[in-house]
Formats: C-alpha cells, structure tokens, sequence
C-alpha cells in the first residue's frame, strides 16, 4: 500500500491588516478587550479583487511550486471553505478552472474550522488506495463580508479573518513519513452553538423584504459552550492520533491547532504537558481563518524551520456541527 506524503504547502493572507484599534472605531470594545479573551492582536480581511477562489489559487501555486509541481501534475482536487462565492457550484471547481484543470475532478466539503483535516483524511485515502498519486488539498475562506461588525455582533467579528491555505500529498512507498493516521468525529446534537441560520432552503423565499432585519443572516457561536467542547475534544482527539501509532506526547515535535483562540490552544497545549515552543501560534496576526487556519499555519512553520525532516506534527481542530479530528504526519 502506498503512503501519503505532503511535499509542497502554500498559503495566502489577505494585503489589508486590520488591528484592534481599528475594530475600536466602529464598536464598543478594545485592544486589551479583544487579546485578554482571544490573544489576537490584528487580522487581515479581504479588499478589492480577492475573492475565495483569488486566494485559493494563489496558496495552490505557491504548494505546486514549493513541490516543484505543475497544475497539470494534479490529479484530484479537494476544497474546504465554509461558504462558496456562489450558492453552488462550490470552490473546488472555481478552483479547477483557475489552475487550468478541465476533467480534473474536484469534491468540495463544508466542515468549517474541521475542514483541513477532513480535506487532508480524504485525499490520504485516496492516495492510499491507488485511486490518485497527487492530490491537492486547499482551504479557502471569507469571514469578513458576513459578520456583524457593530458592538452587538463583537464576539465574533474580533475573531474571524480571511485566509487560504494548501499542500499537496503524493503518493510514495516509504511508510515510515507521511500521513500516519487521521481521526475524525461528528456530532449534531450541537449544532446549534456555532451556526449560521439564513439564508435557509427551509424558507419559503431565500431571500425577502425581511431579511435584512433577521439577526440569523449573521453568525452566532455560544462562546462558553464552544470552549469548553473544544479543550475536551482537542485532547482526546490528539490522544487519538498517538494511541493509534504507539506515540507519546513527549515525541511531538509541533502541535498545529486550529486558531480557533490562542486561549484554547494554550488550555490544550497545558492539558497535555506540551512545552510552549511545542505548540504553534499565529492567531495574533491572522485572526481565526476556519479551515485555512491549519495549513496556513503548517505552510508557515515549515518556512519558519519549525519542521525538519523526521519532525513529527500533529495537527488538531475543532468546529461548527460540532465536528473535529486529528492527523499526525512525519515529515
């Protein structure tokens, strides 16, 4: 059986930066506020021509050259984003068409901030089973244009940010690195604490007069409730990961959590006895990108040195639906 192997990652933010200070202007909150209960301190939202599939495209070429791919190499295309530019067809094929990929098949999947590593567990399949040698894994997102951006919609607007991030897998017959194992879980008793309601096809008309008034066009996130879901799951789905290939958490040598809150991250990152330089952050510069978050930040590490050949990563998120997993990769 062949093993997956990541060997080009790439990402993309957005050129504007907005601070906290900035946030400041047109709600009732603050710099202090904002980073004492998510530790960010800026995040870049989109302005001009980046549009989701602009972003997708441009971390999908910067992961084909980092592998010294070309578009056409590509086999299977696999997209997260929590929302498309249009009500369907999803990113994946707005994606395809960029790259120049006709026939090139294309799936996208609707995981939020989970999306990376359902992406990445569906494309390490894929590979592993021979169906496909070179898949490409890409999360896009675009937060900024549907939040609530007054004092009433704070709690999550100081929080989510634009971003794509990519990395493409191969096929190799070294089983030692590569994708050791993925884990994933759902569980739609919870659905409603992190949701975003309309528009609905349950409605008799998508959009009406109405609309604009409704408080469910924007979304809503029990932020408590979320948090605390998060820290258990986080933990039992890393423990997961180890459990499975005979790890211990002492052999990780970077942990990548989804930048859900940089308060989150450090609750896991204690839980498990991880060191500090053992648990990647960039949530204070990005915000929370969803599913763009943990390629972003692997797409970064890598660049940083943090990854070397043999490291050992694990990757972890968890998000709307409730959903969440786990994946450990050896470099």
């Amino acid at each position: 059986m062949k093993n997956s192997v990541i060997i080009g990652t790439g990402h993309y933010v957005p050129q504007k930066v907005v601070t906290n200070d900035d946030l400041a202007k047109f709600m009732d909150t603050s710099d202090e506020w904002i980073q004492e209960r998510t530790g960010i301190k800026e995040r870049r939202w989109v302005s001009g021509d980046e549009t989701q599939s602009y972003m997708s495209e441009k971390a999908a070429r910067m992961a084909l050259e980092d592998a010294g791919m070309q578009p056409e190499d590509v086999e299977f295309i696999v997209f997260a984003g929590i929302a498309a530019e249009y009500m369907f067809p999803g990113g994946a094929c707005f994606l395809g068409e960029r790259l120049g990929l006709p026939g090139v098949p294309a799936l996208d999947i609707r995981q939020a901030c989970s999306g990376f590593i359902y992406a990445l567990s569906i494309a390490d399949k894929f590979i592993k089973t021979g169906t496909y040698k070179n898949v490409l894994v890409v999360c896009s997102e675009i937060q900024s244009t549907s939040i609530n951006k007054s004092t009433e919609g704070r709690d999550i607007s100081v929080i989510f940010a634009d971003g794509a991030g990519a990395a493409l897998l191969t096929a190799s017959d070294n089983t030692t690195k590569g994708v050791l194992t993925t884990h994933l879980h759902a569980d739609g008793n919870h659905k409603e604490e992190l949701v975003l309601r309309k528009p609905s096809i349950n409605d008799p008309q998508r959009i009406s007069a109405e609309t604009p008034a409704d408080p469910d066009i924007y979304p809503y996130m029990n932020g408590r409730y979320v948090f605390k879901h998060a820290i258990v799951n986080f933990s039992t789905v890393i423990g997961e990961a180890l459990a499975a290939t005979g790890n211990q958490v002492a052999d990780i040598d970077l942990l990548i959590p989804h930048q859900a809150n940089k308060r989150i991250s450090e609750m896991v990152g204690k839980k498990l006895g991880l060191r500090e330089d053992q648990v990647f952050h960039n949530i204070q510069k990005y915000g929370n990108t969803t599913a763009a978050s943990i390629p972003i930040g692997l797409s970064e590490a890598i660049r940083e040195g943090r990854i070397k050949e043999g490291s050992l990563v694990c990757m972890a998120a968890f998000g709307a639906g409730f959903t969440w997993g786990s994946v450990l990769v050896r470099f």
